[in-house]
């Protein structure tokens, strides 16, 4: 058995500030992906998901006694699965930001789900909602805390705008430039990132005045500026806004940012090759780096492992 596909994904704006109803945009990444499978034998990597998956079951049929009328999955089914080895075999690296929990959380629902939302229906205002809302009841297993957007991104597998927490729609981004120079890319930290503690350390901020008032009259206002820029293909305006936005995610989220990053962080802004921010949560896991040359920002980072995602 080996059901369908669902890509990772990454969030290029509004990390944090969707907390707090910035704007965000959310893309697929066809990259990595993972699939429901069950095998004759098992590897390692497949009992200890196969065991994950059996804590997520219980989890759901409990989350179904509490919460009756938002969704309902077939549990026997389910279980029975469990029962016969299914695992879910990813290539998303998980503690990357790039929504490895996300592309399970779809996948499951997809399969055991009864009167699910498809692909397929007119997607409605409501009915993303509705989805976002279950995947984030469903995600909460893995973060404590959950938006739903990482399996929604993952479910829908087509770029997603957010304007507020309560109004989402399918987005059109502009096409990718073939031979085009500048790169969306993704930087490899070399350790992993828990999303729970940065959201914590996030949470606890927020309790700060001083904290609040930069996020909305600066991080948020960023942010919007480069969801927008992004969206009208306005390269020009979208690097000045990226180059703000860097600038104040080094200065308020160190926290988020491995120490030994932040030399190089900072490199960016000054010279202009490159500049980098978030990819989720942070503490480790993929740097999101945004360049209009990629040859430049690739000589300056030779130390590091590039993945390109979009280009302009």
């Amino acid at each position: 058995m080996k059901g369908p596909l669902f890509y990772s994904k990454i969030l290029l704006f509004g990390e944090y500030g969707i907390i707090k109803d910035s704007k965000g945009l959310s893309i697929p990444y066809n990259f990595y992906n993972g699939a429901l499978k069950v095998d004759k034998i098992p590897s390692e990597e497949a009992i200890k998901s196969n065991q994950s998956l059996l804590r997520f079951a219980k989890y759901l049929e409990e989350l179904q006694i509490s919460n009756p009328s938002l969704v309902k999955f077939d549990l026997e089914t389910l279980k029975f699965d469990i029962e016969r080895g299914m695992y879910f075999d990813s290539s998303i690296p998980q503690g990357y930001g790039v929504g490895s929990s996300g592309a399970l959380v779809a996948a499951i629902y997809d399969e055991y789900a009864q009167d699910k939302i498809t692909v397929l229906e007119n997607l409605t205002r409501d009915k993303l909602l509705k989805l976002k809302k279950i995947f984030g009841e469903m995600e909460s297993f893995f973060h404590g805390k959950s938006s739903g957007l990482d399996p929604l991104n993952s479910y829908l597998s087509i770029p997603i705008l957010i304007n507020s927490q309560d109004n989402i729609e399918p987005a059109g981004i502009p096409s990718q430039t073939e031979n085009g120079k500048g790169a969306v890319f993704l930087l490899d930290s070399g350790s992993i990132g828990e999303t729970a503690p940065m959201v914590h350390i996030f949470m606890e901020n927020m309790k700060q005045e001083p904290f609040r008032k930069m996020l909305k009259d600066q991080f948020v206002k960023h942010t919007d500026a480069c969801v927008d820029d992004f969206l009208q293909g306005d390269v020009k305006s979208l690097f000045g806004n990226i180059k703000k936005l860097s600038h104040v995610v080094l200065n308020n989220f160190k926290p988020m940012i491995p120490a030994q990053f932040h030399k190089l962080w900072q490199n960016g802004i000054d010279t202009n090759d490159y500049y980098l921010k978030l990819c989720g949560s942070g503490g480790g896991g993929y740097i999101l780096g945004f360049t209009e040359d990629f040859d430049k920002a690739k000589k300056a980072l030779k130390d590091y492992r590039l993945e390109i995602v979009y280009n302009f």
